[in-house]
């Protein structure tokens, strides 16, 4: 067994954060060197343990990000898009390994974490779970088997304290069916249709989004054709399988050289 790595996450006190936390103390493979909250947050300067209503832990939590990256080799982030911005720019110049699974980014905040890349391991994904990975391999197949005969629709239902839609794991299941097919996404996506739309014009990929109680995760990929239908779909019960995938792609990126990589490459298909 290899020695510990040392991984501090950033964004502790939600429900992402406090998983992360949980697995990698489970973990014999690492461990928590530090926390990060936002500033005037109620943990910033606890003891990470007593914050979340244990004992004492060890683990300071910051709000500051620059404390806990330069004592760590990983850093996991699910925050939001602009933090995840500031982090990689920290995480680059420290040359430590970024795993972010944070979604709604906007093109010019991907470009920067790209530019990021250039310099430290950067390993982003909109879905940490392995079956969502290998659900991304097999939509970018069938798409690729089946015409535009086939219409595609992209189904993502999620907890109703969701802030982005279409979801990460929606976009890079339409992306993958966009490959497949050897299209543009943005030239073909329908994000949303409401009244007199008319008829849906052929090679469109459509993406739908429903929201609504404590829904982990579901999407549906749905290739219909003229009578018949394949659908893909994966359902995500807990979110252990994300923090679960994130602790796996930041033990995976020690000593990976600079560049960004996805789940894929984590594991083994990419």
């Amino acid at each position: 067994m290899g020695e510990s790595v040392g991984i501090a996450v950033m964004g502790a006190s939600g429900r992402m954060g406090q998983m992360l936390i949980d697995t990698i103390t489970a973990s014999d493979k690492a461990h928590l060197v530090g926390v990060t909250e936002r500033a005037g947050h109620d943990w910033v300067g606890q003891d990470l343990g007593e914050a979340m209503g244990g004992v004492r832990s060890g683990v300071p939590v910051f709000d500051d990000p620059l404390e806990v990256i330069v004592k760590a080799q990983a850093v996991i982030d699910f925050t939001s898009p602009q933090a995840t911005v500031d982090h990689a720019l920290l995480t680059a110049q420290a040359r430590t390994v970024h795993v972010i699974g944070t979604t709604g980014f906007e093109p010019e905040q991907l470009e920067k974490i790209a530019v990021a890349a250039r310099h430290a391991t950067v390993i982003r994904a909109g879905n940490m779970s392995l079956g969502v990975n290998l659900l991304v391999q097999l939509t970018r197949q069938v798409a690729a088997a089946l015409d535009e005969d086939f219409d595609i629709e992209v189904i993502e239902t999620h907890h109703n304290q969701k802030v982005d839609a279409p979801s990460g794991t929606a976009l890079m299941l339409g992306q993958a069916a966009a490959e497949g097919r050897c299209l543009d996404l943005d030239t073909v996506a329908e994000r949303g249709r409401d009244g007199i739309t008319g008829a849906r014009a052929p090679g469109q990929i459509g993406f739908s989004a429903v929201r609504g109680g404590d829904i982990v995760g579901e999407h549906d990929v749905i290739f219909a054709g003229p009578g018949e239908r394949v659908v893909l779909r994966h359902i995500a019960g807990d979110r252990r399988i994300f923090a679960r995938g994130a602790l796996k792609a930041a033990l995976w990126g020690q000593g990976k050289g600079p560049g960004e990589f996805s789940m894929l490459s984590v594991l083994g298909q990419g």
